[in-house]
């Protein structure tokens, strides 16, 4: 089970009580943590690594959420340098203690745990602690995560319906797969155009989904709505927050046309909880699927790959048997093309970045450049530059380009673009693209920047 969100565990563990049958996972499990480390996804993927489950919960899980959590083998308590909040030490309930696990803590002042590490332990130790002292076994892989997962809905869903949020992304998709595969007919797909969707995004998903796939997919055109809430908003995050704000409302509204409707179903992995803040962390960037759901609404959540990495979620939708094309698609935020139009959002620049960002993704398409970049976009910021167009001088948008590789969305590297790659096409921007008069290529890896430029 992969739940984070503390409400979601109790509910979990409320249903598992209640069908009498104990439900016992088929992967063993490692449970780390959070004490202000800023390396517990370092950790949890080292598990992984060696075959093992591993998650990561909040410093302040109680005995009982703990216990609800199946097959759990072990614990390590992952202090560091955010081990102090409010100035006052972040500390684990005294009672977990007592529970029996073995457990180890690295950089944890207050541990009492009789093996404690100044900083993370080495392969080698973490593989003796996992197999020798913990006794687990290496039945981490996609089809026990999947037959763990589709078991889990089934439970917590029952016979209600499950509204899911399409956006036609990776981890959309993939959880769409999932939730078919545990709950069939019981689900049902909303896609919203926000207004914000890329160049004949939204006709595609409707296309892949509703005639190729046969899923039972609501369109929503929301494009107005969305368009009419950001008008004049230039941060972010406040940007964000509006957007998926209103994303819960138009589901809500979908939701009061039909029956059963009890389930509000997310592509949340586990990079959009880091970025979002955690008890520990400060938030990067907010997610609109991260920090639960306005208190009048009765929708309970189901996220199966909240604590999944980006690479592990292709794994699972491959193994469910999406087709690549769709596992690998370009990823693209939950906001859309609001959070790279910088600034308040206005019509021109909007149309601008769609048809920048089209011309981009032909042009990497035509050199084979799609399928060795992770993720790739353009962004037009909120100015114009002096450019010269028919022999006179004239302003126009600045486009921005940004190409970047990863493994888990954690950290990213800048792909080193061929010159007359770009030249082509800035060229291609400029001339079809009359509003804007300079095109750049930015540079910076993550950290210090985010994956996207907002």
């Amino acid at each position: 089970m992969i739940f984070l969100r503390k409400d979601v565990i109790i509910e979990v563990a409320v249903i598992i009580i209640k069908t009498k049958e104990k439900f016992i996972m088929k992967q063993d499990m490692i449970v780390i943590l959070d004490l202000g480390s800023t390396e517990n996804t370092v950790i949890a993927r080292d598990i992984r690594s060696l075959g093992v489950y591993s998650e990561i919960h909040p410093h302040d899980i109680t005995p009982d959420e703990l216990k609800a959590l199946d097959n759990v083998k072990g614990i390590i308590l992952n202090g560091g340098e955010n081990r102090i909040v409010d100035g006052k030490p972040v500390v684990i309930r005294p009672e977990l203690y007592d529970l029996g696990y073995p457990m180890i803590s690295v950089d944890y002042p207050e541990s009492q745990c009789d093996v404690k590490f100044d900083k993370l332990p080495d392969q080698d130790t973490l593989k003796k602690f996992v197999f020798e002292t913990c006794k687990a076994e290496p039945n981490w892989n996609m089809k026990n995560f999947i037959e763990d997962q589709v078991e889990l809905i089934r439970r917590q869903v029952g016979d209600k319906k499950v509204l899911l949020a399409l956006s036609g992304g990776v981890d959309s998709s993939v959880v769409a797969a999932l939730l078919i595969k545990a709950i069939g007919q019981q689900l049902v797909c909303v896609h919203v155009n926000h207004g914000l969707m890329r160049k004949n995004e939204s006709e595609s998903v409707v296309q892949v989904f509703r005639d190729q796939l046969h899923a039972n997919l609501v369109y929503v055109d929301a494009s107005e709505r969305f368009l009419g809430k950001l008008e004049n908003v230039a941060d972010p995050e406040e940007k964000r927050k509006i957007i998926g704000g209103e994303f819960i409302r138009v589901f809500e509204e979908e939701a009061r046309k039909l029956e059963g409707i009890e389930f509000l179903g997310q592509g949340t992995i586990y990079p959009d909880i880091i970025e979002s803040g955690t008890k520990t962390a400060k938030c990067v960037k907010s997610h609109h699927n991260v920090g639960g759901l306005p208190e009048d609404l009765q929708f309970e959540l189901v996220e199966p790959l909240a604590q999944l990495f980006k690479d592990e979620v292709r794994a699972c939708g491959l193994e469910l048997g999406l087709p690549a094309e769709m596992v690998y698609r370009q990823p693209f935020p939950g906001p859309g093309l609001g959070v790279r139009c910088l600034g308040a959002i206005t019509r021109d620049r909007l149309e601008a970045l769609r048809e920048s960002d089209a011309i981009l993704r032909e042009e990497f398409a035509k050199t084979g450049l799609d399928k060795k970049v992770w993720q790739y976009f353009t962004v037009v910021p909120d100015f114009k530059a002096v450019g010269v167009r028919d022999n006179a001088r004239s302003m126009g948008y600045m486009v921005v380009i940004r190409a970047v590789n990863t493994i888990d969305a954690m950290t990213a590297s800048i792909e080193r673009i061929d010159y007359d790659i770009l030249e082509r096409i800035c060229a291609r921007i400029t001339a079809e693209v009359p509003s804007v008069s300079r095109v750049c290529y930015e540079i910076t890896p993550k950290p210090v920047a985010t994956i996207e430029f907002e």
